[in-house]
Parts: structure tokens; C-alpha cells; sequence
């Protein structure tokens, strides 16, 4: 649009002055709306392009074999995470179980091991770095084979025969050495396990 058209039209300069704004306005807009078309037809072409290179991508390939795939690494990502728990669990078991060990006495070596095993095996749960039931199986376990387990009450008996028997000399000590009835007594009383009866015959020879 031209102003001499306007003229010619018989406008005045403040019509056609006006004609010519609103013209610049439409025309800017006009040319907005194109740049945004054309951007939106540009954006779709590219979307399109990329959705015909993906299609092609597919192209002798099996949608069943596909998922069958998929399934069978998303069992073994499973089966790693589940692996990986199992290993942690033992290896916490295990140092709770090492830990209560260190308070009991064992015969030997292999006798504690295989107790060891014994308790692994028994299915008992770790709850907050405690073995539930341990205890318990221990206690059963000492009855069942006692002589995996040292008998502490049994070598304190021990210790104290082997400590009473020497022949006593000086205050305290009978006649031909033996030990008086009042030390017999305080014998028994340190050592409830403690047979006292041979002390008894031999005082009474």
C-alpha cells in the first residue's frame, strides 16, 4: 500500500497518516505469525525426521524379542540386588556371631567351628547386630555335645582339688598332713562341684 494510492483516493494527510499506522501494524503481525509458523513447521520436520531415523532403527528387529530382552535384564538386575543383600546380611551375621563367640570357651578349634556352622545353619534372624535366639540354641547345644563347650565350672573344681590336696604343713594342717574339717568346709563352700569325700576317708585313717 501506497500513500499516493491514498491520495488519489481523495484522503487527507491525517487519514492517510492514520491508514498507515494501522497498515504497520497488521503487517508486523502478519510477520510474527509467519515467524512463529515457520519455527512450528521447522520444529515438526525436525520431530519428523528424527521419528523416520528411529523407524528405520527398527527395521528387522523383533517387538517380541524385544520385550523378551528387556524382561530377562530386568530379572538379572533382581537377581544382582537380591545377591548383592544376601552377601551383606551373611557377612553382618557373621561378624555378630565372631563377636558373641569371643565370650564363650570352646574345646578346640574345629569344635568351634563346627558349632559355628551349626548356629549358620540353624536359620536364626540379625536383628539390630543381635543374633534372636542364639542364646537359647547355645544352651541346647552345650547339652547336646558337651564336650564341644569347656565345662569353666568343672575347671574350677579342678583348680581347687589340685590346690587343696598339697599336704599341709604349720597352722591349719591335721595330723600326717591333712585337712582340717573347718578348711574341708570352706572347700566346699568355694567349690560347690568339689567331691570332698576322699579328704573326709583319708582324715578319718
Amino acid at each position: 500500500m501506497k500513500t499516493e494510492d491514498l491520495k488519489e483516493q481523495g484522503l487527507t494527510d491525517e487519514q492517510i497518516q492514520y491508514i498507515m499506522k494501522e497498515y504497520g501494524k497488521d503487517v508486523k503481525k502478519l510477520q510474527k505469525d509467519n515467524e512463529t509458523l515457520t519455527a512450528d513447521r521447522d520444529n515438526w520436520k525436525s520431530k519428523a525426521e528424527t521419528a523416520e531415523e528411529t523407524l528405520k532403527g527398527f527395521d528387522g528387529i523383533d517387538p517380541e524379542q524385544i520385550q523378551k530382552d528387556l524382561k530377562e535384564w530386568q530379572k538379572k538386575a533382581e537377581d544382582a540386588e537380591k545377591d548383592y543383600k544376601e552377601k551383606l546380611y551373611e557377612r553382618d551375621f557373621a561378624d555378630a556371631l565372631g563377636k558373641e563367640f569371643e565370650n564363650i570357651k570352646f574345646s578346640s578349634e574345629a569344635a568351634k567351628k563346627q558349632i559355628m556352622n551349626d548356629v549358620k545353619a540353624a536359620g536364626l534372624k540379625l536383628h539390630d547386630g543381635k543374633i534372636l535366639g542364639l542364646n537359647d540354641l547355645i544352651a541346647q547345644m552345650k547339652e547336646s555335645d558337651a564336650t564341644a563347650f569347656v565345662d569353666e565350672n568343672a575347671d574350677k573344681a579342678k583348680a581347687g582339688a589340685a590346690r587343696f590336696t598339697t599336704p599341709k604343713t604349720g597352722a591349719g594342717a591335721g595330723a600326717g598332713g591333712h585337712v582340717s574339717m573347718t578348711e574341708l568346709m570352706r572347700m566346699k563352700n568355694e567349690n560347690p562341684n568339689l567331691d570332698i569325700s576322699s579328704y573326709i576317708q583319708g582324715k578319718n585313717e
